[in-house]
C-alpha cells in the first residue's frame, strides 16, 4: 500500500483590524474620490505643447496683396484660423495640474478605502518574507489564498529582496505601509498585508493631531 501523505491545514494569524482604521463609518464617496484624482492629478507630466503664431515656421511673407484680390485681408499664413497656423490657448508646459488636500482630509481618505475594503473581504492578514529574492516566496504566497487577480502587498519595508521576488509576478504590486494611498487601495482586488504593516498603517493613519474638524472618524 502507497503511504498516506496527511495534509497539514493551513495556518492563519489571528489579527484583529482596529476599528478606528478598517471599521470607519463611510457616509458618502467624495473624498475617496477628491484623493483618487488627486492622486492621478499630481502624477501627471507636462508633455504636451503647441506652438503660437510667433513659433510657427514660415508666414513672413504676405499671402496675397492688400487690395484688389476681392478675398479678406492677410498678413501672414501662421494666422491661428489658417490651416498649419499657430495654436491659440494651447498648453506650453508650464501648467501645473496639482491638487493639494489637507494632511487629515488624506489620512481620513485612506481610512475610508481601507474600510470599504474590509467591508468587501479583500483585505488578508499574512507574513511576506524572502531570504534571497526568489519569485517562489511570490508564487506561493499566492496560491496559498488562491490569487489570481490584481493584489496588492503591503509591507513594513519595501527592501530590494522583496522588490526582487515580486516585480517578475503578474498582477502584484508592492507598496510600502507608509505610502499606502486611495489608488492603489480602491484599484486591487485582493490586499495582502503584514502583521508589522496593519500596526504601521495604523499608527500614520490616527496620530494624535491628525483630526478633522467635525467629524467623527477623525
Amino acid at each position: 500500500m502507497a503511504d498516506t501523505v496527511k495534509k497539514t491545514p493551513v495556518a492563519k494569524i489571528a489579527v484583529t483590524l482596529p476599528k478606528e482604521v478598517f471599521g470607519v463609518n463611510v457616509d458618502n464617496h467624495e473624498l475617496i474620490k477628491r484623493a483618487y484624482e488627486a492622486y492621478l492629478a499630481n502624477g501627471r507630466e507636462n508633455y504636451a505643447i503647441t506652438k503660437t503664431r510667433g513659433l510657427v515656421r514660415g508666414g513672413g511673407k504676405k499671402p496675397w496683396r492688400q487690395k484688389g484680390t476681392g478675398r479678406a485681408r492677410f498678413g501672414s499664413s501662421r494666422n491661428p484660423i489658417w490651416r498649419g497656423g499657430g495654436i491659440v490657448f494651447g498648453p506650453n508646459g508650464t501648467e501645473n495640474y496639482t491638487i493639494t488636500i489637507p494632511t487629515a482630509q488624506k489620512r481620513l481618505a485612506t481610512r475610508q478605502a481601507l474600510s470599504l475594503a474590509n467591508k468587501s473581504k479583500k483585505i488578508i492578514v499574512d507574513e511576506f518574507a524572502t531570504k534571497d529574492g526568489k519569485t517562489k516566496a511570490t508564487v506561493d504566497l499566492l496560491a496559498k489564498h488562491k490569487l489570481t487577480r490584481r493584489t496588492l502587498l503591503v509591507v513594513e519595508d519595501k527592501t530590494d529582496l522583496i522588490e526582487r521576488a515580486t516585480r517578475n509576478v503578474s498582477n502584484v504590486k508592492v507598496v510600502q505601509a507608509m505610502y499606502l494611498n486611495v489608488y492603489d487601495i480602491m484599484n486591487a482586488d485582493k490586499i495582502v498585508m503584514t502583521k508589522t504593516s496593519v500596526e504601521l498603517v495604523k499608527n500614520w493613519l490616527i496620530p494624535e493631531k491628525a483630526i478633522v474638524k467635525g467629524g467623527k472618524n477623525a
